[in-house]
Order: C-alpha cells, then sequence, then structure tokens
C-alpha cells in the first residue's frame, strides 16, 4: 500500500515547514512503512544550518522516522481526527552521515511493540542505500483537545487577595 502526499495529510497533523515526510511507498499495517523526504535547499532550516555547509539536522532526520511511526499509529486509530500521536523518547540514536540538499531520504520503520495508546519503533534513514541514521523511538496516544480549559483562555491574573502578608507591590 502507498500513500501521496494529500493522503498523507490525512494521518498527520503536522504541515509545511514541519512536514518531513513526502511519499509512502510501503505500509504493512501495525509492521512496517517505508517513507520518502526529498530534501532540497529551500528548506528553511537549511538557511542557518549551516551557511556554505547545508546539513539536515539530526533531530530533523529522527523526527521525520517519528512522523512515519507516527502514521503506522494513526492508521489503527479510528477517531484519529481527534487524537495525536506525541514523541516520548529516542533510545540508541546514531548519526552516520549527513543528509544534504538534493538528498532523497528513505525512512523505514519497523514496529517493536504496539498498543492502542503507545508503541515503539525503531527507525533507519538511508541515502542512497547508505545509513545516515538509526534510533529506536517511543510514542504515545494523546487526545488532540486539551483537557480542563480551552487552549485560547488565557491564565487569570492573580488578584491582590492572593499574595501572602509578607508579599507586597513589585518594587
Amino acid at each position: 500500500m502507498t500513500f501521496n502526499i494529500q493522503e498523507i495529510l490525512d494521518f498527520l497533523p503536522h504541515r509545511y515547514p514541519f512536514l518531513l515526510i513526502d511519499r509512502v511507498v510501503e505500509f504493512e499495517p501495525t509492521k512496517r512503512l517505508v517513507a520518502i523526504k526529498n530534501v532540497t535547499i529551500n528548506e528553511p532550516f537549511f538557511q542557518g544550518h549551516f551557511p556554505g555547509y547545508p546539513i539536515m539536522p539530526g533531530v530533523l532526520v529522527v523526527e521525520a522516522m517519528a512522523q512515519a511511526g507516527g502514521m503506522i499509529m494513526m492508521a489503527e486509530i479510528p477517531d484519529r481526527a481527534k487524537k495525536l500521536v506525541v514523541f516520548t523518547g529516542i533510545e540508541r540514536a546514531k548519526f552516520r552521515r549527513p543528509v544534504t540538499p538534493g538528498d532523497q531520504l528513505r525512512i523505514e520503520v519497523e514496529v517493536l511493540s504496539f498498543r492502542t495508546r503507545a508503541g515503539r519503533i525503531h527507525g533507519r534513514a538511508l541515502v542512497d542505500g547508505k545509513l545516515a541514521c538509526e534510533a529506536t523511538l517511543t510514542c504515545q496516544v494523546v487526545p488532540r483537545a486539551r483537557e480542563g480549559r480551552a487552549a485560547a483562555e488565557p491564565e487569570p491574573a492573580p488578584s491582590a487577595d492572593a499574595q501572602g502578608p509578607e508579599s507586597g507591590p513589585p518594587q
């Protein structure tokens, strides 16, 4: 099974400039996913990382693997419009070679454990068949809407009565 960019947008909440998957070329539900990220000089991070020697930040390569893993999780969630898959851990991350403009990043993720609320994957990112990065990642499924008060509601300012006897006005 494959997914184009429009179908990926149905699974992941990420949008430009933070969506790091362009295409899914292989997908075995609850088991494995292979995605492609076309790395171009137009990526906003290349402006400062590094001028004259552009390298894709390793943390973004890991994030691309996490997004691929998130797609595996989201595919199994019936009410995915109400859920988010959040990154909860990185283990044994290794960076083997730089990823530069013009590279095509092949992101391979394999499920190590999978439950309805959490997962663990092993990810590999390759360029031209050579390992650029690998890591074991964990994630959790959480409600998309924050619990409690609405996210747009501001924090109430403390009242004068709330200050203790030793507090006075700011100096």
